[in-house]
């Protein structure tokens, strides 16, 4: 500093004292300032308190030399104590100084600063409101301060702060949320719970409205949740706490829309309390706001549906976000759906609301405090975003059991509740849903059996075309599912062109059923363990979701054209123990018992078509319907069949079958006819046809036996066993490389 440069109205002396490297000095300087500016304060002369100020800030606050900062300091101080009430119209001039010294690399000289800027706002009071935003940013640098003396100081000057904010009706804050937005995301413990002290202190006036700027600071909160301190995560749960109180008593004021997406995100987060804390709101905001969530359903079912599958170990977050599950799909109402049904092939583009906020504008309280949409902002249900993420989530195959259940569920739901809407999605779910047919879980299985039922069944899914059917175009060759009249002579007409309808008896399945058959006969071929582990459990499932008759028309016919005669004939094996041995096939094996029905014959004949896959199935089905005769046709031609260790083990379990009550009732298999056939079962492999002896049972048999159906063509039906057996042999003989196959079988 220049000894000589004039200072005026400072003396030399102040000059000198305000240089000096002592503090008792320079506090002497201070209160020489202090009498100088009460005279210029008496005189009304405000040039010269100006000039005093000035002087204080540019040659010494601001100088380069330390001492002379830290008189500057001082000075400014003794200016501030001086000046009284009059501190407000120079307040400018004051602070900028000190709050510029806030970032000296000296700590000494920090801590002055905030001694300085201590005595200045006492002074001022309410009069430092204007300029409470620079205030706030030097307040929050001196909290993360890493000299603790500094620190010490900002806890003195912070009190004082928030006293004079709360006392005052002028507190600008619209102007200070920018500030606070930008703060809150500091990473220094000391100055996330000087923020946090703040929010809570001005959470507590009553004439600030905080909650209205909740979603400019509701994503920092949940950030500070995550802090490393125990102490700054508890006040951090105090003020979320807070809010949520607040929320709850006026959720009309509530700004739902605008927070949901912050909420889906820390919803997903790998920390306990977030996460916990999050859904909780979650929880509140879907209750408390109703159908106004529904736009952001995509979201927080990527939040939500992972959370389902938690162990005890985060058994609170999982329970508290089942509710959230539940909540969310109440939601959903057949209002939601299309008001009149799309025409065949047209798809509407849907927006994704959870890339843009809508305006909170256009809501009302509804019953119960809950925020429900008013007729000026109807609340859209937009599926497109939703059946994403639920396809994702299904198709993820380490998502656990209980989120894939939930996932289903949703789908149901959804099928129930918006089935034109969810109708354009099928093709795309098809897929994934027949695939989850393999999961290792009853449970999910039968869920998605019950999706996949409601496709087939429902009238939404109805259309002129069904579509691709995943292979070869079978619809057209689909038989019309009529029983022939006396005198034609083919059995089933199989040129129709209906091919959807599957029994005048039965309810109508729509465009779906048939290709969802074709799916599930081509996932069994393709997967013969499924078949194996888990087929009869799916089909009996399905004849209790759908109707038993409309599922074993629509495969006979399906496999009556399958061109894997083995598979063929293992799926027929497998539909017929199914038909004969399950309780959920009661009804149907009554309606196959007496055939005194044109649907019944015709179903008899649909089955026997296909059953012919397999010798002793057919057999069986004979004697189920109680055609004795033709089954007595029928097993005269297995002296012509190649037999196999197969066969007999097929054999041997019908003669063990034959002796249950599916058999046994007075007008079923004469006595005679049992014995006979058991005598099939040879030993040593070997099998006996004793066509003499069955000959005889049936004419033994009582005059009251049933007699075989005179609308059916029984002729016509042992030809095309014939035929089809034909086809077996021929294809056996080929895989082993044998020639002249029609010569070979085994010797009797």
């Amino acid at each position: 500093m220049n000894p000589e440069k004039d200072f005026a109205p400072l003396t030399p002396n102040i000059v000198r004292a305000l240089n000096d490297k002592l503090y008792e000095k320079r506090k002497v300087a201070a209160l020489e300032i202090e009498k100088l500016v009460r005279e210029f304060v008496a005189q009304n002369n405000t040039v010269q308190i100006k000039h005093v100020i000035q002087t204080l800030s540019q040659e010494f606050a601001l100088s380069q030399h330390p001492h002379s900062r830290k008189g500057g300091l001082i000075g400014l101080a003794a200016c501030s104590i001086a000046l009284g009430k009059d501190s407000g119209l120079y307040l400018k001039e004051l602070i900028e100084p000190v709050l510029t010294c806030f970032n000296d690399a000296d700590s000494r000289l920090r801590y002055y600063a905030c001694e300085a800027l201590y005595n200045i706002v006492k002074v001022a009071r309410g009069a430092v409101l204007p300029h409470f935003n620079v205030l706030f940013d030097g307040l929050s640098k001196l909290a993360a301060d890493p000299d603790p003396n500094v620190k010490s100081g900002s806890e003195l000057l912070d009190p004082l702060v928030l006293d004079i904010v709360t006392e005052s009706n002028k507190f600008d804050l619209v102007g200070f949320i920018p500030l606070l937005r930008e703060r809150i995301y500091s990473n220094n413990q000391y100055a996330r719970q000087f923020i946090i002290s703040w929010i809570l202190v001005l959470e507590s006036v009553p004439d600030i409205n905080l909650l209205d700027y909740l979603p400019e600071i509701l994503d920092g909160l949940f950030q500070i949740l995550g802090d490393n301190g125990k102490e700054i995560r508890k006040m951090c749960e105090v003020v979320l706490g807070e809010f949520l109180k607040e929320i709850k008593k006026n959720p009309s004021s509530v700004k739902f829309a605008e927070m949901a997406n912050i909420l889906v995100i820390h919803c997903q987060t790998t920390d306990d309390l977030i996460q916990l804390t999050a859904m909780c709101w979650m929880r509140e905001f879907i209750q408390l706001a109703g159908r106004v969530m529904l736009p952001y359903s995509s979201g927080i079912l990527t939040a939500v549906l992972p959370c389902l599958a938690y162990d005890d170990r985060k058994k609170s977050i999982k329970e508290v976000a089942n509710v959230c599950n539940q909540s969310l799909m109440k939601l959903v109402t057949p209002e939601d759906d299309e008001p009149d049904e799309p025409r065949p092939g047209q798809r509407q583009a849907e927006t994704n609301p959870d890339d843009a906020l809508p305006k909170q504008e256009g809501t009302a309280s509804g019953p119960g405090g809950a925020v429900t949409p008013t007729e000026r902002a109807p609340v859209t249900l937009h599926l497109d975003g939703i059946v994403q993420v639920l396809n994702c989530h299904l198709s993820d195959t380490a998502i656990g059991m209980m989120t894939r259940i939930a996932v289903l569920k949703w789908l149901y739901h959804l099928y129930i509740k918006t089935p034109r809407k969810m109708f354009r999605h099928t093709d795309s779910l098809f897929p994934i849903l027949l695939q989850t047919l393999s999961d290792e879980s009853d449970e999910v299985i039968l869920k998605d059996l019950e999706v996949l039922a409601e496709i087939a069944s429902s009238p939404a899914g109805q259309t002129d075309d069904p579509g691709p059917l995943d292979g070869p175009d079978l619809r057209t060759s689909h038989s019309e599912l009529q029983v022939p009249t006396p005198g034609r002579a083919g059995l089933l007409n199989t040129s129709g062109t209906k091919g959807l309808e599957c029994s005048p008896s039965t309810p109508t399945m729509n465009s779906y059923f048939y290709k969802f058959m074709i799916n599930l006969l081509k996932r069994f071929s393709s997967e013969r363990k499924l078949l194996e582990v888990r087929g009869p459990f799916i089909i009996r499932s399905l004849c209790l979701l759908l109707n038993a008759e409309n599922i074993f028309h629509s495969m006979a016919d399906i496999l009556l054209r399958e061109e894997d005669l083995k598979f063929a004939s293992t799926m027929v094996h497998a539909l017929n123990t199914i038909l004969l041995t399950s309780t959920e096939l009661f009804q149907l094996r009554n309606q196959l018992k007496d055939l005194k029905t044109l649907e019944s014959q015709n179903l008899f004949c649909c089955l026997y078509r296909s059953w012919c896959h397999n010798p002793v199935t057919t057999v069986s089905l004979c004697f189920l319907t109680q055609n004795y005769r033709h089954a007595y046709d029928l097993i005269q031609k297995f002296g012509d069949l190649e037999v196999t260790v197969d066969f007999l083990a097929e054999v041997d379990k019908l003669v063990q079958l034959i002796e249950c009550p599916i058999f046994t009732c007075k007008n079923n298999l004469p006595p005679h006819l049992i014995s006979s056939w058991s005598l099939l079962a040879g030993e040593e492999g070997r099998a006996v046809i004793p066509g003499k002896l069955l000959e005889y049972s049936l004419k033994a048999a009582p005059k009251s036996q049933k007699a075989d159906s005179p609308s059916i063509d029984y002729a016509e039906l042992l030809q095309h066993f014939e035929k089809v057996q034909n086809k077996h042999l021929e294809v056996r003989h080929q895989r082993s490389g044998r020639g002249d196959h029609l010569d070979r079988r085994v010797v009797l």
